[in-house]
């Protein structure tokens, strides 16, 4: 349903800059996730393309119409607030009109509206309802309907599933997919702190940190082929592990890089220099129990996590302070103590730099440095 180009937002308080020139543009149809830690900016970029924060500098564009001055109300933009924000002495019906009533929408187009959104959000049979007769998940429906009947050109969510239980998240999430499945010319943009949810709504994803874009991209590009060590760590679950290394040689196109612990990864690609400081990371779902003349990684089993098909093991390597998680099969036993060796095929490694960009060019083949 509509378009949306951001060129060189900035939004500061005082002296204080919380958005530094986001460039991004939202296509028609795109339900696009906005992700990072709590402080990266997220909610304060969905409040200014919803108006209700002043631009500080930049522009934004939906419809290639510049929306810098253009009032909330008048933008064609609905919006889903963490908090349901449900009249108590209203029926769903109530609720859902709302909006309309005030607007002088005519009684039979709001009847029309909310029915049609009430059926494709399965709330049909509770419209006469008052909102504490209903579970969270289906208030939460409510107030997405309500964004629905005012046919907008562009839905805003924020963080709209935070104050479900973790039950409810999950089903509600899953409406929510199966809305915009139901909606497929219209623009969605979803702000989360919530991986899970970036990764099984997006069609792409926007990465945050301090308010700045650090990547933008599908699901599946961002996890695998993260665009530095931040990405890299905050897209998946366990966290990827980072291990320090240095490039020892290079020839023929190919650099050795020796890790901390000793191992030896050759890597295809341009010239660095000898002695560059790099980092080598590896997901804990690639890392896998091996046999000594193929591992990467020794060992001490620090605590083990069940949890049924899987679990998770976190181990030391030597005197390093940070452990290294493994995700390994549930039905193999391991204990606190024991030692292991683990390895990881060449193709699941990623490289990055001293300052955590990542460097272009798969892994070759590994092998430990001889004694």
């Amino acid at each position: 349903m509509a378009e949306m180009t951001i060129r060189q937002l900035k939004k500061s308080y005082g002296t204080f800059d919380v958005l530094h020139s986001i460039d991004l543009d939202v296509h028609t149809g795109e339900f696009m996730v906005f992700v990072g830690p709590s402080g990266c900016g997220k909610s304060t970029l969905l409040r200014c393309i919803a108006g209700l924060e002043d631009i500080s500098a930049g522009e934004l564009r939906i419809e290639n119409q510049l929306m810098n001055d253009v009032p909330p109300s008048k933008r064609g933009i609905a919006k889903v607030f963490q908090s349901y924000a449900l009249y108590p002495h209203m029926t769903l019906f109530d609720n859902m009109a709302f909006g309309l009533k005030i607007a002088g929408v005519p009684k039979a187009e709001i009847k029309t509206r909310v029915s049609r959104a009430a059926e494709v959000l399965k709330l049909t049979p509770y419209l006469d309802r008052y909102p504490r007769a209903l579970s969270g998940g289906q208030r939460q429906r409510v107030a997405i309907g309500r964004a629905i009947v005012r046919d907008p050109r562009v839905f805003l969510f924020d963080e709209p599933l935070s104050n479900l239980d973790a039950a409810l998240r999950v089903a509600t999430r899953i409406e929510i997919a199966k809305l915009k499945e139901s909606m497929p010319d219209t623009t969605m943009i979803y702000v989360t702190h919530d991986q899970v949810e970036a990764m099984t709504l997006a069609d792409r994803i926007v990465v945050l940190k301090d308010g700045r874009i650090e990547q933008v991209g599908s699901p599946q590009d961002l996890y695998r082929n993260p665009a530095n060590v931040f990405v890299a760590r905050f897209i998946g679950s366990p966290a990827m592990n980072i291990l320090s290394g240095e490039v020892a040689d290079q020839s023929d196109g190919t650099i050795s890089v020796r890790l901390f612990n000793g191992a030896k990864v050759a890597i295809e690609r341009g010239e660095m220099q000898v002695g560059e400081a790099v980092q080598v990371g590896v997901r804990p779902e690639d890392l896998t129990l091996a046999h000594a003349q193929d591992a990467l990684i020794d060992a001490t089993i620090d605590h083990v996590e069940h949890l049924g098909e899987v679990q998770l093991v976190h181990s030391k390597i030597g005197e390093h302070s940070d452990l290294l998680v493994a995700k390994l099969p549930g039905e193999i036993p391991l204990i606190r103590g024991a030692q292991i060796k683990l390895g990881a095929a060449s193709t699941v490694l990623h490289l990055f730099d001293s300052e955590g960009r990542r460097i272009n060019g798969p892994a070759s083949k590994m092998h430990i440095l001889p004694n």
